[in-house]
């Protein structure tokens, strides 16, 4: 294909074109269009000639083939770690050693990657000639093989922790010792070795970091109902030293985005994983994702101080309640210029929590900047089109960062950059989380969904790349601040609220009071969300307040609340079950797509449920996207899919809604339980086997 410069085709650089099979392995096809610049037909052959106006200057597009794996079995999967080729498909290997533990052990992989030690060779030369070519092909694998041990290494090196003896991180010693001894592979095993050997006294200080990070001072017993001895705990026995409030607006923030970049910095991706967090709540599952739960502990601890510090003194009078608030407000927004994005989504969730929202007095004594700020930082976080503002600024971000590096001439040296930013991961978990629903890990023939992978893997890599980038943050330690913030009072959500009625009892709202969210569960906004994409008219926008999806925002003007003060409680962890976080489907998550178990685009709706089967393997929950197509025998063999449960026992179930006031609500044998289900009560769902069936399934615990 050839055009002149001035009439270049708008050609896209990547097209899909399909899928190919190929030895029960499933591959994506896409076409890759090159452009070269080929000389004009009248220039000559030396290429010495003045150069030809661009107008002569013709355009070659060269269109590739290029295919990525989309599904396949295990050892299939193994076998493209060595002999798949990185130039069209460089994300495999990253995406495969990121993602494997959803789906297989390290020890499994192993198996099939590790080849045996080869044979001793033979003593005639004519057999030495002739298995001359498969030694070489032998030791092109073996290189291939100890390349991909050294990025699984150096990049994770979590996965070989199996203490006391690390019988995986064994297993690579020893291949590496004839296959590559002495090489930067075999020393960095022999390393992580030592290190997991060490580790004890190294995993306590760790332990020990994280708890002066993120730990609570000490817990709090007042009486449960009694206000009263929560005030006169305040007004007992004083810590010595200055009050957090006391230092100055950059030192709390400097400190609080200090503790943050350190934390995030430690997060290990595979932590992160919706298979994984989502675990979290298990009976025994306490030690799961430890560096993922430090950083939500820090986000409680920072919400906890902002509520101390404004309620914990309810003789204060309203104008001095409002300095704490317009302090805070100013806190939040020194973070915003440190580009820290954690601390302050938990700064503005607990200014927005309902037992600060609803002082009015308090507000109402608040100056005007500081509300503007208020108000502006609010939108950051707005929740409207699955928290696009906040996913913008993110990019806007790290979009700076890199038109900064780009601006340097070749062979300058390097600008200083701005650090950070320190993301608020909850929005990294929750589209995890989400993505762990929506899309099946096998596909028809017991093929492992490795597209689904690779989806994972892109938020995972945006992860590590802003860790990488949170090291340029130069703050030292400040250990006044630092004491002063472990020393600051935490209230519970019930205390909160208790202390804040008794600062000012029920009455009409403030004007000047900001809007809050309200809690919507995360199942009401998948099915919102759906509804939404698939029942938009034209006329409809998200602001619309018949939308489903429609919510107040704090930057929105301000409203007032109920008379009654309805409890809506402190702000959750960043998790993607609190109460700010809505529906994380972006760009790249498409639940239109056919290989989601999802209806036509015609009218349809979908919400996630949680089922749990009814036996001794504890109260175990596992989520589904249901659609209202289903019926309850599909619904039941998923689910008992997802908890590992030999299909021919479907027919020997019962499904059953969980309702409030434990009451249950029995779905018939084919209805369609989209329909039959209560929308009101929450999407929570039992199997029971039926009366006279006698077998035990076996619910996996993984």
């Amino acid at each position: 294909m050839e055009r002149s410069a001035g009439q270049e085709l708008a050609l896209a650089p990547v097209q899909d074109w399909g899928e190919e099979t190929e030895d029960g392995a499933v591959y994506s096809v896409s076409l890759r269009r090159q452009r070269s610049q080929r000389r004009s037909p009248g220039e000559g052959p030396g290429g010495s000639q003045t150069p030809t106006p661009a107008a002569d200057t013709f355009l070659h597009y060269r269109t590739s083939k290029v295919r990525a794996l989309r599904a396949a079995r295990l050892e299939r999967l193994v076998s493209e770690l060595v002999s798949g080729d990185r130039e069209q498909d460089p994300g495999f290997v990253p995406a495969f050693l990121a993602t494997h533990r959803a789906f297989v052990p390290t020890a499994r992989v192993l198996e099939y990657l590790l080849p045996p030690p080869p044979p001793p060779p033979p003593p005639s030369r004519v057999e030495n000639k002739k298995t001359e070519g498969q030694d070489l092909s032998f030791n092109k694998n073996l290189r291939a093989v100890v390349s991909v041990l050294g990025s699984w290494l150096r990049d994770h090196p979590q996965d070989f922790c199996d203490p006391p003896t690390h019988p995986d991180l064994g297993s690579v010693l020893l291949f590496l010792g004839w296959a590559a001894p002495g090489s930067a592979e075999a020393q960095e095993a022999e390393k992580l070795l030592e290190n997991f050997s060490e580790e004890p006294e190294g995993k306590q200080q760790e332990e020990e970091l994280l708890v002066t990070w993120a730990g609570p001072p000490r817990a709090q017993s007042p009486r449960p109902d009694s206000p009263e001895g929560f005030v006169e705990e305040e007004e007992g026995p004083r810590r010595e030293g200055p009050d957090l409030l006391d230092f100055s607006v950059g030192e709390v923030a400097e400190q609080l985005t200090l503790m943050d970049v350190e934390l995030f910095s430690r997060v290990r991706s595979c932590e992160c994983l919706g298979s994984v967090w989502s675990q979290r709540d298990r009976p025994g599952a306490s030690g799961v994702a430890p560096t993922v739960r430090a950083t939500v502990a820090q986000f409680n601890a920072v919400t906890g101080c902002v509520l101390g510090s404004v309620l914990g003194a309810p003789g204060l009078a309203a104008a001095q309640r409002a300095q704490r608030i317009e302090k805070w407000i100013r806190i939040a927004q020194c973070c915003r210029e440190l580009r820290n994005f954690s601390s302050l989504r938990a700064i503005l969730s607990a200014l927005q929590s309902n037992p600060i929202y609803r002082l009015k007095r308090s507000w109402g004594a608040v100056s005007r900047e500081p509300l503007s700020t208020f108000r502006k930082l609010s939108q950051i976080f707005s929740d409207e089109n699955n928290h696009l503002s906040s996913r913008e600024i993110l990019s806007q971000e790290e979009a700076t960062e890199g038109a900064q590096q780009e601006d340097n001439p070749p062979g300058s040296l390097p600008s200083k950059l701005s650090p950070g930013p320190v993301p608020y991961l909850g929005t990294f978990l929750t589209d995890l989380v989400m993505l762990d629903t929506a899309l099946p890990d096998m596909l028809e023939g017991d093929l492992i969904n490795f597209e689904k992978r690779r989806k994972e893997w892109e938020i995972l890599a945006r992860i590590q790349q802003l860790q990488r980038r949170c090291r340029s943050y130069s703050l030292s330690p400040h250990p006044p601040v630092l004491a002063a913030l472990r020393a600051q009072r935490q209230l519970s959500e019930e205390q909160s609220y208790r202390v804040s009625r008794v600062i000012e009892p029920p009455a009409a709202s403030c004007p000047t009071s900001p809007r809050v969210r309200r809690r919507i569960s995360l199942t009401k906004r998948l099915s919102a969300k759906l509804s939404r994409e698939k029942n938009s008219s034209p006329g409809s926008s998200p602001g619309d307040p018949s939308s489903p999806t429609s919510s107040l925002s704090p930057g929105s003007p301000p409203s007032s609340p109920r008379s009654e003060d309805r409890h809506l409680g402190p702000p959750a962890s960043p998790g993607p079950q609190g109460p700010s976080t809505k529906l994380p489907l972006g760009p790249d998550l498409s639940l239109t797509s056919p290989r989601i178990p999802l209806p036509g685009q015609q009218s349809s709706e979908a919400r996630v449920i949680r089922i749990s089967i009814d036996n001794n393997h504890g109260n175990l929950y596992r989520s589904i996207l249901l659609t209202s197509q289903d019926k309850t025998p599909s619904v039941v063999q998923r689910a008992l899919q997802k908890h590992n449960v030999s299909q021919p026992w479907a027919r020997d179930y019962q499904l059953f809604q969980v309702l409030p006031g434990d009451r249950e609500l029995l779905i018939p044998d084919n209805a369609n339980v989209f329909y039959a289900m209560s929308p009101a009560a929450p999407g929570d769902f039992v199997l029971r086997q039926k009366e006279g069936t006698r077998h035990t399934p076996s619910a996996s615990a993984s």
